[in-house]
């Protein structure tokens, strides 16, 4: 969209066609245009609803409102009844047709009455508005850019770099993120001038400027009491066959865990007559593979099992056409086999149902636990103290699956920051003193909070930041490459809404993780699946590094592409030398700087694209 006269409307055609083409992957079933004065807009489209009809979801309705939407209307059944008794005639099954009539309805507060995931823009001609926003829980995405009079908007980063070339540069304050967490929050992205929508966020560009809403926060208040095991029944079963009625075969991605395991009992419950595939990472290293156990739980279900195996060669391969195809550095181990899996899924479905979100809302991750005994640990007298940080110190370094020693390091250190601080420490890819031996300055966060609500605090961090955009990037940008959408029944509003009444002993209680959702769980799948160790998606980098990808790994770290960006090679170096010598485990720190050498790497191609472009339009002028 654009007010610039510089910029004429078969300048924006070309851009807009240019960003459909990268973007060609999200939509093997078909594409749209449309153009009209200062507007271009485009999509192409996954057919999961409304299958029947060619229309892809960028829909022209009456009285001048453009829609694009990647993502689905769960609630268009009874949106579309509401909106045929307020004289709209909506013609088209597909189920983003009820978006410009509910606009049409309820103005700027339309987005309040619809539940399911989107990342949508809808340009309302009588007012010269552009509409962009981004579902609650962030699980599609949208990036934008404003340069000049024009805004560009695009599904993935690369889509954009190629729009809005050669006014592409890295951002240091989206770099620093990225380095600690291995993703860059919204609103910010790797580069200048290119931001992202956030989960729950309405962005409205007007003549008289940009607005920032907000249609949806996350719920504060918590039950003194918790809520019955009868009560949350109807509503995550309600939230599943909402999420599986659509007009394709879909399957479940299942590992060893509860949270899969649980989904899938469930979808099972829901819809008898369906046949489900269910689909696992396998991994030849013993500690890293749930298989056995997903293949059990899928035979028990009456699911057909299907495995993908995943090793070290998989991963030079994946990461570059990932990086390629989407445009944005993501440190993530596990987007590899994510991606393999969606990959061989894509042969027979459309859509997986996947078990994200149930630990940010339940209170699933070791870290909870840690934030629950950080204030034990730190009463206890300072000798005590000192003999166990020695003694856990000493722990040898260990390349199998979230080990104890891995976990208790963590545990100790950052007891001097305050509880958010803490945890932002725990989980980072490179901590801060490795990021200042890189050259990069740590990011400096506001962590100010209510020290007695802390659990609440971070749960409500993660599912804010990580899980938006590293998990559910990794999710969608990961499978989309492959035509496949996932979606995750935990993350639908009503489980969500349910989940924030939760008090904190529902939660996290002792040494127990999911307190409810395990007692809820026993409804549907084994004893065994409920008291297994929690895992979760690892990836056996921690040796990889130190055998088949040691070489390819260690060239990248060298980069000068890295030196380019401000990085100091030689301390990266030195953090490889200490993870071959076993003096500390540092493979999620050398992931994160070989992803971002990669992503270099493909941005540095785009800029040399421009450059020769100019190049030769420089000659032909002359």
């Amino acid at each position: 969209m654009s007010r610039d006269a510089g910029h004429p409307l078969p300048h924006l055609e070309h851009k807009a066609t240019t960003m459909l083409e990268a973007l060609a992957h999200r939509g093997p079933h078909g594409d749209a245009f449309i153009s009209r004065p200062g507007l271009a807009m485009a999509t192409n489209r996954l057919a999961i609803r409304g299958v029947d009809q060619h229309q892809p979801p960028l829909l022209e309705y009456e009285a001048g409102v453009i829609v694009a939407c990647n993502g689905e209307i769960d609630n268009h059944h009874e949106l579309r009844r509401t909106l045929a008794d307020a004289g709209h005639d909506i013609t088209l099954s597909t189920d983003v047709a009820v978006l410009a009539p509910l606009y049409l309805e309820k103005g700027l507060s339309f987005l309040e009455h619809v539940q399911g995931v989107f990342a949508l823009a809808l340009w309302d001609s009588r007012h010269q508005r552009l509409i962009l926003a981004r579902d609650r829980a962030g699980e599609r995405h949208l990036y934008y850019a404003v340069i000049g009079q024009t805004v560009y908007f695009a599904s993935e980063l690369a889509a954009l770099v190629k729009a809005c070339k050669p006014d592409v540069q890295i951002d240091a304050a989206g770099l620093a993120h990225y380095l600690r967490s291995g993703y860059c929050p919204a609103p910010s992205s790797p580069l200048k001038h290119i931001h992202k929508v956030c989960p729950g966020e309405m962005i409205v560009i007007e003549p008289s400027g940009i607005r920032h809403l907000r249609y949806w926060d996350f719920p504060t208040e918590k039950a003194t009491t918790a809520p019955s095991l009868r009560a949350f029944d109807p509503i995550f079963r309600e939230a599943v066959r909402r999420q599986s009625d659509i007009d394709v075969d879909y399957g479940v991605l299942l590992s060893g865990g509860i949270d899969s395991a649980l989904m899938t009992a469930v979808a099972r419950s829901v819809r008898p007559e369906k046949n489900i595939s269910a689909y696992c990472i396998r991994f030849a290293e013993e500690s890293f593979d749930e298989g056995q156990y997903a293949a059990q739980l899928a035979r028990e279900l009456g699911c057909n099992f299907v495995e993908v195996n995943v090793s070290a060669q998989d991963v030079p391969r994946t990461l570059r056409e990932l990086i390629r195809a989407n445009g944005e550095p993501l440190a993530d181990p596990a987007w590899i086999p994510l991606s393999l899996v969606t990959k061989r899924a894509s042969q027979d479905v459309r859509l997986l149902l996947a078990g994200e979100g149930a630990d940010e809302l339940f209170g699933g991750y070791p870290t909870y636990l840690g934030a629950r005994w950080a204030s034990h640990y730190a009463n206890l007298p300072p000798p005590v103290k000192a003999l166990a940080q020695r003694a856990i110190e000493s722990l040898p370094t260990s390349d199998k699956k979230v080990t104890l020693s891995f976990l208790l390091k963590r545990f100790i250190r950052g007891q001097d920051l305050d509880g958010l601080a803490r945890h932002l420490l725990w989980t980072a890819n490179i901590p801060p003193v490795w990021q200042q031996r890189l050259g990069i300055a740590p990011p400096t966060d506001d962590t100010q909070h209510d020290a007695s609500r802390l659990i609440d605090t971070i749960q409500r961090y993660d599912f804010s930041h990580s899980l938006p955009d590293a998990l559910m990037a990794k999710a969608d940008r990961g499978a989309m490459l492959h035509g496949v959408e996932i979606r995750a029944p935990f993350l639908d509003q009503t489980v969500i809404e349910f989940a924030a009444t939760l008090p904190v002993e529902a939660r996290v209680r002792g040494l127990t993780t999911k307190v409810f959702l395990k007692n809820y769980a026993l409804n549907y799948v084994p004893k065994t699946v409920v008291t297994r160790r929690k895992r979760g998606l690892s990836v056996p980098l921690a040796a990889w590094l130190r055998g088949p990808l040691r070489e390819w790994a260690q060239a990248h770290l060298a980069s000068g592409d890295l030196a380019a960006a401000g990085i100091d090679t030689r301390a990266a170096q030195a953090l490889f030398a200490e993870h071959q010598a076993r003096v500390s485990d540092h493979a999620r720190a050398i992931w994160t700087l070989v992803v971002l050498s990669e992503w270099l790497q493909w941005l540095n191609s785009e800029r040399a694209t421009v450059s020769m472009a100019q190049k030769k339009a420089l000659v032909q002028q002359s």
